[in-house]
């Protein structure tokens, strides 16, 4: 008997409060012909009673014997779908009514894209749902360069085909901790282009505490080692140390420490974008992007860095890379980080103190 259209696959842990909401989104799709796997992960709380009581043929609950990570479980979820295509869902995130049909529609339109994801807005712990900060045009093109520092796709909003994803071994791998989907899109576009939809079709939930944020440390380390084969004919043996350099800095957001951190973080960047360059060829509208949002990423750096206190602003400015384009800066907001820097570097405002 031929599989659904789609296969939604879940981990879930500990998410009484909100997994009935994400599966009532998922009940709520306008196209019908899927099923959902969720793996809850021997929870503490009633988050399995909560599976179990919603009632749908579309829906199989698996109970794990044992507490392996959602890893391991949304992989042990992945082994049981039968779907042409695999829809990846966090507990607490909240999928539009159209999300299914749309993604399905566009792999079938796109043949050679591997997987697809879309804009997320964004649910704040007061309830309210505001636009995402992501750019609001994604190309691939775009995506691939993105790909050698940051993770420019939301999890909870991909779609991939499932012939592709079956021929990845795992699906996930444990070993790249807090990284996995980022190191699953490298791993995924060795067999063809990722797409994003620009429309919102997820509604992703923001809450204090999240991995990302409890982890960080562990996350960069992860995304570096994920890194290491695309560094590699770029930058030999030191492959690994610049990819933490960027990832710290370009991806997580953190200011730099000094000049000198800030000009080796300039010259990776500029790197990157001549040998990207030089083997993507991307077109005018492509290159014009990936500029903007080097721009984007490059000065959110110097600020924060500027009003840390640990770096000033003409240095900020002087150590750009080229593909920070200058007018980009907002200079506005850089004078404000540099009157709170030097606040900070004289002992009026304290550095534990954010009043941007």
């Amino acid at each position: 008997m031929s599989g659904p259209a789609v296969s939604v696959v879940m981990a879930a842990y500990k998410g009484a409060a909100f997994v009935s909401e994400t599966i009532a989104s998922v009940l709520a799709q306008t196209l019908g012909d899927f099923e959902l796997i969720v793996v809850d992960d021997c929870s503490p709380d009633d988050t399995l009673a909560v599976l179990r009581a919603i009632r749908d043929p579309r829906i199989r609950v698996i109970a794990a014997d044992t507490n392996q990570g959602p890893v391991r479980t949304r992989n042990r979820a992945f082994a049981e779908a039968r779907g042409r295509y695999i829809a990846a869902l966090d507990q607490d995130d909240l999928c539009r009514p159209e999300r299914f049909a749309k993604q399905v529609a566009w792999l079938e339109a796109h043949p050679v894209t591997v997987a697809v994801g879309s804009a997320a807005s964004l649910l704040a712990e007061d309830g309210v749902v505001r636009p995402g900060h992501a750019p609001h045009a994604m190309s691939p093109g775009l995506i691939d360069w993105l790909l050698l520092f940051r993770n420019p796709l939301v999890w909870s909003s991909m779609m991939i085909r499932g012939d592709i994803a079956r021929r990845l071994d795992p699906f996930t791998r444990p070993e790249i901790l807090y990284a996995e989907d980022f190191d699953l899109y490298h791993r995924l576009r060795q067999h063809g282009p990722l797409a994003r939809m620009d429309e919102e079709l997820l509604i992703y939930r923001c809450h204090a505490g999240g991995a990302s944020q409890k982890f960080r440390d562990t996350m960069i380390a992860s995304a570096a080692r994920a890194l290491i084969d695309a560094y590699a004919p770029i930058f030999g043996d030191e492959g690994e140390a610049v990819a933490t350099l960027v990832l710290r800095h370009l991806n997580a957001g953190l200011p730099v420490a000094d000049a000198a951190t800030l000009a080796r973080l300039a010259m990776a960047v500029e790197t990157l974008f001549a040998w990207h360059l030089a083997i993507a060829r991307p077109d005018r509208a492509t290159e014009a992007a990936i500029r903007r949002e080097t721009s984007r990423l490059w000065w959110r750096v110097a600020r924060s860095s500027v009003q840390s206190g640990t770096l000033g602003l003409r240095r900020a400015v002087a150590h750009r890379p080229p593909a920070a384009l200058l007018h980009q800066s907002r200079p506005a907001g850089l004078l404000l980080a540099r009157l709170i820097g030097s606040g900070r570097s004289l002992g009026l405002i304290p550095r534990s103190a954010n009043p941007a």
